[in-house]
């Protein structure tokens, strides 16, 4: 069983979601249409995948945890998605290539050399990359975000919040990454988006990330539980908290 095992029932509807006006922004500016050809590496539950599924003819997505792939299929719900169970340098040599790759926030999860390599094979000629995103605002606009995050760090296991860490510091670093290869980061697409949350669902987000996930924290889960309750009482409305979302797709080419 992966780390991710144990968060695949809550990912889909806690995490920060990702917009309809994001997929439709970085549709229109990559021009995706049904001719297009869609690869998500790392779908998870198929939020990406599912999102541009609209814009695009053919959608892959690929995971490597089996709980995340069946979350993904239940989205679905009737629509066309083929679902690949491994990592990108697992994938058949006759997949063929894409118009577009996605990766959400799993990147830093990937083997570099042979994610570059692969990647080399999957995207067309003219095709692009997307590394996508979608977080809380960190610029002051979610007051309750930075003690959230503390009591995040205090539970979690000190290396799986490194860990945590180091994806974020790949992705405000694409640049290192691809170095090297025949990619380079271009433009960013960012929607920003404002929605309610309810604070019993803020609270039970912190266990979709790895670092504090059920299986992270095993039995002391209902005590970080209650100390994220306790901090976000004096934030809600209603049993309601404003939040500010960020969503970002990094677009990628040759």
């Amino acid at each position: 069983m992966g780390r991710f095992a144990s968060t695949a029932a809550l990912y889909e509807h806690l995490r920060p979601p990702y917009p309809s006006e994001f997929f439709r922004s970085v549709a229109q500016k990559l021009g995706l249409s049904r001719e297009s050809s869609l690869i998500d590496l790392g779908t998870g539950p198929g939020l990406l995948a599912l999102g541009f599924g609209p814009y695009v003819g053919r959608v892959v997505g690929v995971d490597p945890e089996p709980a995340m792939l069946d979350a993904a299929r239940l989205a679905a719900s009737g629509r066309h998605l083929t679902l690949i169970e491994g990592k990108a340098e697992t994938l058949p040599p006759d997949i063929g290539t894409f118009d577009i790759v996605t990766i959400g926030r799993a990147l830093h999860w990937m083997d570099r050399e042979a994610t570059l390599a692969r990647l080399e094979e999957l995207v067309a000629y003219d095709g692009a990359i997307a590394i996508c995103a979608s977080f809380s605002a960190t610029d002051g606009r979610n007051p309750w975000l930075d003690g959230y995050n503390e009591i995040r760090r205090r539970w979690s296991p000190a290396q799986l919040w490194e860990e945590a860490g180091r994806g974020s510091r790949i992705h405000r670093d694409l640049s290192a990454f691809f170095r090297g290869s025949s990619f380079q980061p271009t433009e960013l697409v960012k929607v920003e988006t404002n929605h309610l949350v309810g604070l019993h669902e803020l609270a039970e987000r912190t266990l979709t990330y790895s670092s504090s996930s059920r299986a992270a924290l095993g039995e002391n889960v209902e005590a970080m539980l209650r100390d994220v309750g306790k901090h976000l009482v004096p934030f809600h409305h209603a049993g309601a908290i404003a939040e500010t979302i960020v969503s970002t797709a990094q677009i990628v080419k040759r």
